[in-house]
């Protein structure tokens, strides 16, 4: 019976799809490996939203090559779907399946013959939801990820991933309740994630534009027809944060007040070079509107450095908008060129050297404002859900370190008593800092 790894590269999307591609290839008999040293068949499931994601990908090939010489490498997920050819001429692979044929990969890979070839479709052909069972969403977490929408109708000029994923499509309603209803059997915590999360249910026929389904009530439904415990959502546009969405995380004790929602940018000149839908002024009236309905919420957000034509002036226009929102934590990219992209094309491409210097002064504002944040935390009490191994995670994204032995999957109250190096720990256990 042939061993298997899987290995998840990228957002929570593509952590979800792993664990669909897992529990196909269970059902085919194939047995679950702890690490690729002790497996006959790797797959990779791949991002490829930046070079480095692209380059992280390559390494594994080469790791597995010279760990377990023996293995069947198969790639799969939005690097194989960008670029097929590029990695079926690596050394090593074996199979490459384009996400247009992800929900085919176990039957591949039951294939009995297959070197360099090549499984890959029109990834704007797919027009339905694929929704794997239920219990792929969990894989071997505590806080599963349930997908519920994949694909993205948005054009950004930097951007790769609807090219990559397809148009927008969302999972029916009445699936999204049976699987929450199901997981939350078994997890408190359910992670709702898609490629474009705000856009679930936007593209449904047979109801007028305004009648439209939208992820409010959704989520509405959630909380009246299922016993789950704790909804979080993953990445929302700050334009489809809607007083209506706002105001039901604000009002539910059963939805962490957690809001992440993509920057990019906070000057105005280069959010309309990215062809983002929204401006800085749009995007901070968001935010304040969720942090007066929610004080202690975690706010967080993508952003981008060295965007093509990115004067410093713009840069320090940024930084300082960034400065002026109370974020709690912030993902910093250093701007990548993705081919075919309109940006990968612009004439005004920044120097990697101040792409780069700007990442350091952005994470660095980061880490300040997640210091503020934690020292905020301190003294009060949280609601937690905890993980393994002592550790907990509050329903507004701070990392906590218990002072006991608690049962991982439980929802609890904990009071905040210091700080670690990158969370707070519960009264009674040792901080870490003052």
């Amino acid at each position: 019976m042939e061993r298997f790894v899987v290995r998840n590269f990228g957002c929570r999307a593509s952590q979800a799809d792993g664990a669909a591609i897992e529990a196909g290839l269970l059902a085919k008999g194939l047995r679950a490996a702890d690490d690729p040293s002790g497996a006959e068949l790797v797959v990779l499931n791949t991002c490829t939203v930046t070079a480095t994601a692209d380059d992280e990908v390559k390494q594994v090939i080469r790791r597995v090559r010279r760990e377990t010489p023996g293995a069947r490498i198969v790639v799969t997920g939005c690097y194989a779907q960008r670029a097929p050819e590029e990695i079926a001429n690596l050394e090593g692979v074996s199979l490459v399946v384009g996400n247009s044929h992800k929900a085919r990969l176990a039957d591949l890979v039951a294939e009995p013959h297959y070197h360099g070839q090549i499984e890959i479709g029109d990834i704007f052909a797919q027009t339905d939801f694929l929704s794997a069972p239920v219990e792929d969403a969990a894989g071997d977490r505590t806080r599963p990820n349930l997908k519920i929408q994949d694909g993205c109708n948005n054009r950004c000029s930097f951007c790769i991933i609807p090219f990559v994923r397809g148009r927008s499509r969302s999972a029916p309603p009445d699936r999204v309740v049976e699987q929450v209803t199901t997981l939350a059997s078994k997890y408190r915590e359910v992670v709702l994630s898609g490629i474009n999360l705000g856009r679930w249910g936007r593209e449904f026929s047979g109801a007028s534009q305004h009648a439209k389904p939208r992820l409010a009530g959704l989520i509405r439904r959630l909380l009246d027809e299922t016993p789950v415990e704790r909804l979080r959502l993953s990445s929302i546009e700050p334009m489809d944060l809607s007083d209506d969405l706002l105001e039901l995380m604000a009002a539910s004790p059963r939805i962490a007040k957690h809001v992440h929602a993509p920057l990019q940018s906070g000057s105005d000149a280069v959010l309309g070079r990215m062809h983002r839908k929204y401006r800085p002024r749009h995007y901070a009236d968001r935010i304040a509107q969720a942090r007066m309905l929610m004080p202690d919420c975690a706010v967080g957000a993508d952003v981008m450095t060295g965007f093509p034509g990115e004067m410093e002036a713009e840069f320090q226009e940024s930084r300082t908008f960034i400065e002026s929102l109370p974020f709690t934590y912030l993902h910093v990219f250093t701007y990548s060129e993705r081919p075919g992209t309109p940006a990968a094309e612009s004439a005004a491409q920044i120097p990697m050297p101040v792409r780069r210097e700007r990442t350091r002064i952005l994470r660095e504002l980061s880490a300040r404002k997640n210091l503020e944040f934690r020292k905020s935390a301190v003294g009060k009490t949280l609601s937690v859900v905890t993980l393994e191994s002592g550790q907990a995670l509050s329903e507004n994204y701070l990392k906590v370190t218990l002072q006991g032995r608690y049962p991982s999957n439980r929802i609890a109250e904990i009071q905040i008593g210091g700080l670690t190096t990158d969370g707070v720990c519960e009264t009674g256990a040792f901080p870490v800092m003052q």
